[in-house]
Order: C-alpha cells, then structure tokens, then sequence
C-alpha cells in the first residue's frame, strides 16, 4: 500500500513503505517505527529504527508504548518520520493517533479523523481502541468516541437442503462520536419486556401491570 503522508515530517504506511529506498530519501526520513513481529526493518545510514513488537490482536498491549513513541516521534527534529505496520491498518495508524493526541493536543474523534483524511482505509481492532480510550481519558479526562458492537439483523434462512446451511448473524464495531448532534439510542431495559408472564390479561388496565 501506498505512503501516507500525515503532518509535513509524519508518514504512515505498510511493512512495503520502509523498502522504498528513493522514497525515504525523498521524504527525508531519519526515523523508522515498526510496529511489527515479523518484518525487519532496512538499515539506511543516518536511519534510526524504533520497533514495536506487537501483534495486531486487540489483547496485544500496544497502549504501554504510546508514551514511548510518540516522544520519540515529537523529538525527531533532524528529519521525517515514517510509523508502519504490516498493512499500515491498525497497529501504525493506532500510534500516530496517540501522538496527535499527545503532542497535537487533539482529541480522538479529531485523530481518527485526521488520520482516516489521508489513510481512508484505517481499520483498528477493538483492543486498540479501547487502549485509546483510556489514553484520551488519561490526557484529556474525557472520551470523545465510544466504540459499540452492533449485532446485525439474521438473514432468514434460505430452505433447508443438504447443501445449504443457514446463515448466522454476524457481528461488527461501529466507531460512534460522542456528538451534541447524536444522541444515544434508547435501549428497552429488561424489566420493560413484556413476557407471558406479565402481559396484560382482558379486562385490566395497563397502570395496573406491575413490572
């Protein structure tokens, strides 16, 4: 994937970024961070290379680096930066926007936003999300964004045959800003189900129901 470009000296890319030796020249890079396990990370003279060996799983602790890197990011004042993963989806993005936070005094809802403009294709397991959340509350004393799992409507069953099964529902994040525009969805409690057991019989009224 291509080389994004976030502030004039940060950039944000895959494991692919860093083998493009014209282009950390031409973007005067002079620091590296890879947030990878696997892949190693090209030697160039004047380069230095931060590594952040951290799998892309959300129980991976990539918020006990957050601190680290971005001062190491801030203070990088002889050149440009280049922060990449494997695919540059969610490991690097996730570090940059820590750094923004941090030293860009933005929020995350602001970060994400920032980043997604020029990386479009961003996607964070919830794992990390989660350690941003708790980042932002540590900087900010407030979060800007929840992350909530949608459970998506079942598919109705197409008729049975030996050959089909049918579909389960699946499950999915959706990134949700906190926003004066949006109010949170009405959840019905459980105590306000009508069950059998307590739905109204003929002849009562419903003031009368006791939940």
């Amino acid at each position: 994937m291509s080389v994004s470009q976030i502030t004039p000296t940060l950039f944000l890319s895959g494991a692919d970024g860093p083998l493009n030796a014209t282009l950390v020249s031409q973007k005067g890079i002079t620091l590296i961070v890879n947030a990878t396990i696997s892949h190693a990370s090209p030697t160039y003279p004047g380069v230095e290379c931060v590594r952040v060996p951290v799998s892309d799983l959300p129980s991976a602790r990539l918020g006990d680096h957050f601190d680290r890197v971005s001062e190491r990011i801030h203070c990088n004042r002889a050149g440009g930066t280049l922060v990449h993963c494997a695919a540059g989806m969610s490991r690097s993005p996730a570090l940059v926007m820590a750094y923004l936070m941090r030293y860009r005094g933005v929020t995350l809802c602001q970060a994400h936003r920032w980043v997604q403009e020029s990386r479009p294709y961003i996607r964070l397991n919830a794992g990390f999300w989660d350690q941003l959340l708790q980042y932002e509350k540590r900087l900010h004393g407030k979060n800007t964004v929840r992350v909530a799992a949608v459970q998506e409507k079942p598919i109705p069953p197409p008729r049975m045959t030996r050959s089909v099964l049918p579909q389960q529902p699946k499950s999915c994040l959706m990134l949700v800003p906190r926003s004066p525009l949006m109010s949170r969805p009405a959840l019905m409690s459980r105590s306000a189900v009508m069950t059998p057991k307590n739905r109204p019989r003929r002849g009562l009224k419903s003031s009368s129901i006791k939940f």
